[in-house]
């Protein structure tokens, strides 16, 4: 059910538990040893239209000056002054079971202070991983999706000019250090949770019957899986029948709150107990005005502003919510809904009965 109330949103799940639907295995759990590596590294973006780095990045220059000593040219970096040049942090996610030759992507940031690295050339990069080997090079155009323009001391930027991408911008050199299960398999639950591991657990050792019992719980976000004898040389095929069982997961009771956007998430879980909710509005209006007073005629006086300040109050009645016992989380919503209550109102209110207890749910501010 959604509904709008002024700018906010409020989304309530209020699905039924005994409708609730199954999640496939792979939406829940990563393998163990199967997962993405992080790589960075640093080089220079050329091709610049005079929106690179000044003299006062030091750095970019001495970049330039290295790329043209390998290539036989020696420069001296302070005699270099160019403005089409810009040194760069470029980083990657390296993809598990990655193979030499796939094309991954890049993405590029201004480390110094050029205003715009639209059009640019990103020159040969390497990128290593956190054990410090290479296991992509990099190189190629940078596309922004913006651009800055300024001129007769005017200026417009669109997006973030000095922060590109470079789709399969990047040829990975070295193997992915990625780990294929060979007789155990250890299933990391993404959201940890008792329930759901031991229903995990059930589901694979009701699909592969026959003792002994092929997965166990090890704790609440690890399940350990055998890998049956005759899936011995066909792990992959295990893991793919595995990663396609479905289950029913099961996750605690929580209110998430966003006050920046107004928007409140409740769980089909959330249970309020009896409780009356009596909300109003107290406002206070000050307003300061400005009279003119003027002196006499052939006075000596002078022209004077004097504020002149009227405050106003005004309460409105206190509205009232009886919700009884077994009330759902749809219920709470309309009953907001229909005393008018704005997103920020609701937001006070469930704190205030999390407080006093009636609210039998976790509350996640983000």
């Amino acid at each position: 059910m959604r509904i709008r109330i002024g700018i906010g949103i409020w989304i309530a799940c209020c699905l039924a538990a005994g409708v609730a639907g199954a999640a496939r295995l792979k939406d829940l759990v990563t393998i163990e040893g199967v997962r993405e590596n992080q790589l960075i590294g640093y080089g220079v973006v050329v091709g610049l239209a005079g929106t690179g780095d000044t003299q006062q990045t030091v750095f970019s220059n001495q970049s330039l000056t290295n790329i043209l000593e390998r290539m036989g040219v020696a420069v001296s970096p302070t005699a270099i002054r160019v403005k089409n040049t810009a040194a760069v942090m470029v980083t990657a996610i390296l993809p598990a079971f990655a193979q030499p030759g796939m094309k991954i992507d890049i993405t590029a940031g201004a480390v110094g202070d050029a205003l715009n690295l639209q059009g640019g050339l990103l020159v040969l990069t390497s990128l290593r991983g956190a054990d410090g080997l290479v296991y992509a090079v990099a190189q190629g155009p940078i596309v922004t999706g913006g651009f800055a323009a300024k001129g007769g001391g005017s200026s417009q930027t669109v997006n973030h000019p000095t922060v590109g991408r470079g789709p399969n911008g990047a040829i990975i050199e070295r193997a992915a250090p990625s780990i294929e299960p060979k007789s155990l398999v250890h299933l990391q639950l993404r959201q940890y949770d008792y329930t759901t591991s031991a229903r995990i657990a059930e589901v694979i050792n009701k699909r592969f019957a026959g003792p002994p019992a092929l997965a166990r719980t090890e704790n609440a976000g690890l399940v350990a899986v055998t890998i049956p004898a005759e899936f011995a040389a066909r792990s992959t095929e295990f893991l793919a029948e595995l990663e396609n069982l479905s289950v029913e997961a099961d996750l605690p009771a929580r209110v998430v709150i966003n006050e920046r956007t107004g928007t409140i998430v409740l769980g089909k879980d959330v249970r309020i107990l009896p409780v009356a909710i009596l909300h109003g509005k107290l406002s206070v209006e000050i307003q300061t005005s400005l009279a003119v007073s003027q002196p006499e005629p052939l006075s000596q006086g002078s022209t004077l502003l004097v504020p002149q300040t009227t405050i106003a109050t005004k309460e409105e009645k206190a509205r009232n919510v009886v919700l009884k016992q077994g009330a759902t989380v749809e219920e709470l919503v309309r009953a907001l809904a229909a005393i008018g209550s704005t997103p920020r109102d609701v937001i006070a209110i469930l704190q205030a009965l999390r407080a006093a207890g009636a609210l039998e749910a976790d509350i996640e501010v983000i």
